[in-house]
């Protein structure tokens, strides 16, 4: 069976136009501050909506389980001096 009647190259190209590909939307996670698929708990910390729901250390070998901790606590020192700057009473004593 042959095609009766074929489309033009524009009208080709103008259905195509719409195929490309879009990029994808992240957010930013809320204890690790990694991005992340919204609406999804994330890869890196574990943490869904300010709580813990996957425990990502026990999925790890010891060597790659070092490694996170390690990074874990270095996240945490971060945090710990960036309140410690914005902390309420201290700012009110002084």
């Amino acid at each position: 069976m042959v095609v009766r009647m074929r489309h033009t190259k524009g009208k080709r190209n103008r259905i195509r136009s719409h195929h490309a590909l879009k990029t994808g939307s992240f957010a930013i996670c809320g204890h690790c501050h990694q991005p992340s698929i919204p609406h999804i708990v994330c890869k890196n910390c574990g943490y869904y909506n300010g709580r813990q729901v996957i425990d990502v250390l026990a999925k790890l070998d010891k060597k790659e389980r070092k490694k996170k901790e390690k990074e874990l606590h270095a996240h945490e020192a971060e945090a710990a001096k960036e309140g410690k700057m914005l902390n309420a009473e201290e700012l009110s004593h002084k």
